[in-house]
């Protein structure tokens, strides 16, 4: 079944590619959207059948490859990997339906998007080190493509920029992966197998501070962040709801599956500067999107700050805090595909992303009542309000940082307050008070364009009330993924 789910996309990418010239434009959307659509469902019965209990990985997959580098065709599904691979699967179908039905050259976007997808896929599911990084660097090209080609009047600068911070992401996670098998006499890259435990202090730190810059560079945090904003104000509004909701959780999933679980004496040593790290990316990212005008880059620099949130929990490691970074995750993944869908439709229907230009959209007569109704539900739940998905997974990973490290905990909470500042003075300018006479003139906006966003929404909704339906999935995962010395690990450490 994990094979389908990497298969099955590339299997619609090729069909796709095929398809003939006079029907391409509509076949390569009815096929890319039946593909995602049945990934995802084939990713919900993976769920149902998954043991909630076993902390071990799930419906292995195992197939020698290349003996000569140890490289084997390895996948399972924990805890861990497993809601993000729903997320992924969702999030494709929502980007899929979600673009434009004339959009040009079909067939390469479509092929291209199923294709970023079964490379994210794969890099969940993977087990063995080198084939993490095969699929990690699969969804590059991609997404490189997908922003240059399809992409606003910058599209050729954000796109290289990505693509230069991304390359150089990858040297160093190869690099450090190399060094874990080669130093620690591993037999294989095989994730189970390694045990980096046995190499020196100061072997594993530097180890760790490559793995720490190369995911770094993807989460992003400051101050690697520069790429992010730039490729969110010029991809499309279906890019940015897979950049934001999917790409950027491999720098987290990575952090904690590769870093924190593989180098834990290193990770444990190096945990107050982590938590310090945190605390700039949350400020930084949070006070540059007070300062921005457009919608979709204010949204951007959002992630860096909420980003933070999960440095913050993965540097505290205790069982707690690991829980609330994943399911921060998830809860960003939600929000942040709500909040880009919403900028989206108002770009097509406005023309524009300026709050100094738009305002008045929530107007019941010739605004975007639905659209501005759903964007404060958005940034309410970005804001951590009660009652919303954001809050309780905030909620839970300050709860669990805040013993190890209270300081740097208060200060990041200070994080959730710049977000209420921020969004309100979005959703105060752009659709509150008297419609702008430069968007007087709206464009209907149908039901097709708000029903993916009301389904965020929802989502959003029922997770802030029962979040123990995603827990359940991950809780145990967590708990043994974090190590006993943890804890105390960061005073033992230093002191030797």
């Amino acid at each position: 079944m994990l094979s389908a789910l990497i298969l099955l996309p590339l299997i619609g990418a090729a069909i796709i590619c095929v398809l003939p010239e006079k029907i391409a434009p509509q076949a390569s959307r009815s096929v890319a959207l039946l593909v995602t659509i049945v990934a995802f469902i084939l990713s919900l019965v993976l769920a149902s059948q998954f043991n909630t209990t076993d902390i071990k990985q799930q419906f292995q997959e195992f197939l020698p490859w290349i003996d000569a580098l140890g490289l084997n065709y390895h996948l399972g599904v924990d805890g861990l990997s497993l809601p993000l691979l729903v997320l992924n699967t969702m999030l494709t179908a929502i980007a899929v339906y979600s673009t434009d039905v004339n959009i040009s050259r079909s067939r390469f976007y479509y092929a291209l998007l199923l294709l970023l997808n079964a490379g994210v896929t794969g890099a969940f599911l993977a087990q063995d080190l080198l084939l993490f990084f095969l699929f990690y660097e699969l969804e590059l090209i991609p997404l490189y493509l997908l922003i240059a080609i399809w992409g606003g009047e910058k599209r050729g600068y954000a796109a290289t920029k990505f693509l230069i911070y991304t390359a150089f992401s990858g040297i160093l996670i190869l690099a450090s992966f190399l060094g874990m098998v080669w130093l620690s006499d591993a037999p294989s890259f095989a994730l189970a197998t390694l045990n980096s435990q046995t190499l020196p202090l100061v072997t594993q730190v530097w180890l760790l501070l490559g793995l720490l810059i190369g995911f770094g560079i993807k989460m992003p945090l400051v101050p690697f962040h520069t790429w992010l904003p730039d490729a969110h104000v010029e991809a499309s509004t279906p890019i940015s709801v897979l950049l934001a909701g999917v790409l950027l959780k491999l720098g987290t999933y990575g952090l904690l599956r590769f870093g924190m679980n593989l180098l834990p004496d290193a990770w444990s040593y190096l945990a107050p500067g982590l938590a310090i790290w945190a605390v700039v990316s949350v400020l930084y990212g949070s006070s540059c999107a007070i300062a921005q005008r457009d919608m979709k880059k204010m949204v951007a620099y959002s992630s860096v700050g909420h980003m933070g949130y999960i440095l913050l929990a993965a540097a505290a490691a205790t069982p707690l805090s690991i829980l609330g970074a994943v399911l921060q995750m998830l809860s960003h993944g939600l929000i942040s595909a709500l909040l880009f869908l919403l900028v989206g439709v108002v770009y097509k229907k406005a023309g524009s992303r300026d709050l100094d230009v738009i305002h008045g959209l929530l107007n019941p007569e010739r605004g975007m009542p639905v659209i501005g109704s759903l964007m404060v539900l958005g940034v309410m739940a970005s804001a951590g309000i009660p009652g919303m998905f954001g809050f309780i997974t905030e909620f839970i990973l300050f709860r669990g940082s805040f013993p190890i490290f209270p300081l740097e905990t208060l200060l990041c909470m200070i994080g959730t307050g710049l977000t209420a500042v921020y969004f309100l003075i979005l959703t105060n300018r752009a659709f509150f008070g008297r419609l702008s006479p430069q968007v007087e003139n709206l464009p209907r906006v149908y039901w097709s364009d708000r029903v993916p966003a009301i389904i965020l929404a929802v989502l959003i909704v029922i997770f802030g009330i029962q979040p123990g339906w995603l827990m359940r999935w991950t809780e145990p995962t967590t708990s043994a993924m974090v190590h006993p010395q943890s804890v105390v690990a960061n005073i033992h450490v230093s002191v030797e």
